[in-house]
């Protein structure tokens, strides 16, 4: 796929927590300019050395939240910054259609639309890792996968079980969190009504519930003060999978996205129904065009994690 093939029918997608991969975007920044500057300026907005957590390690430092976020998404926008370098002036794609995130990816989103720029989204990003891991150390929570299972029938679990659900990333696979025990019951009674699978995740917290409610009130002040602009491009809300294309909406969005579940099915279907066929995920991992796949096995998919990778699709 060429540069004159990245037309006005894609979109760019962005990971969120999870995807994060020792070593990732270590090529980036030793061979890729814009790349290193992102990764050069991280680390000083951040007073601390990310990029070698990052490239060195140790892993389990790199997968906790106050590292992992502002890690995924430096390292997103570095193949972002880097792909508009590779991208040869006589064919200078038509910008993309929309752009879209997974719960963090919502905040790489931003910055890809020029609604924020990469200081100021880092430093939000920074205090929301910061934030949702204090909210998580309050209580023991956790989430859980599972497989299977219509939606309609994990609505009626959670409301049965007090849990809540947190993704729902395709018909097959929604994400559900709450207090141990009560996740623990809405595990098995999935798997008693017929989900193939209930997996237990490696995570700190009850990410997008209403247990990251002390998180979301800190936050507020940070969102309402950013200096977030109109969106350039049309930005996928989590919430609702709906564009935004005001601050305003960006704001209210932001404002509500720790508490509310991520709608990345509903998120995908609305941008096919408005025209995407090619789907170009940017950041570590390719977790989020496996999800846009099953979601709609007829459009395109490209995962940009490597400067081979970016280099391929300009050429």
């Amino acid at each position: 796929m060429s540069t004159s093939s990245i037309k006005s029918e894609t979109a760019y997608i962005f990971p969120g927590q999870g995807a994060q991969i020792l070593g990732m975007g270590k090529d980036l920044f030793q061979d890729s300019p814009p790349a290193r500057e992102i990764f050069s300026e991280a680390d000083d907005v951040l007073g601390y050395e990310l990029t070698q957590i990052m490239f060195n390690g140790p892993q389990d430092e790199l997968t906790q939240t106050v590292h992992a976020q502002p890690a995924i998404f430096t390292m997103s926008i570095a193949c972002y910054e880097s792909l508009k370098q590779q991208q040869k002036p006589s064919t200078t794609p038509k910008p993309a259609m929309f752009v879209a995130g997974h719960s963090l990816g919502e905040y790489t989103a931003l910055v890809a639309s020029n609604s924020l720029d990469f200081k100021d989204a880092l430093h939000l990003v920074k205090e929301r890792g910061r934030l949702m891991q204090d909210a998580s150390n309050l209580i023991p929570t956790g989430m859980a996968a599972i497989l299977g299972l219509e939606e309609l029938v994990i609505a009626e679990i959670c409301q049965a079980t007090g849990t809540f659900m947190s993704n729902v990333n395709t018909a097959e696979q929604i994400v559900i969190s709450g207090a141990k025990i009560p996740l623990a019951h809405a595990m098995d009674m999935a798997l008693l009504r017929g989900a193939k699978r209930a997996i237990p995740l490696k995570v700190s917290g009850a990410f997008h519930s209403s247990y990251m409610q002390p998180a979301q009130d800190e936050m507020q002040t940070l969102i309402d003060n950013a200096p977030i602009r109109d969106p350039e491009i049309p930005v996928i809300a989590n919430c609702t999978g709906e564009p935004l294309y005001t601050a305003s909406d960006v704001r209210k969005e932001l404002s509500n996205q720790l508490c509310t579940c991520v709608q990345w099915k509903k998120s995908i279907e609305s941008m096919v129904t408005l025209g995407v066929h090619n789907f170009i995920e940017m950041g570590p991992g390719s977790t989020l065009s496996g999800l846009v796949k099953r979601i709609d096995p007829s459009v395109y998919t490209h995962s940009l994690n490597s400067l081979i990778g970016i280099r391929r699709i300009t050429d």
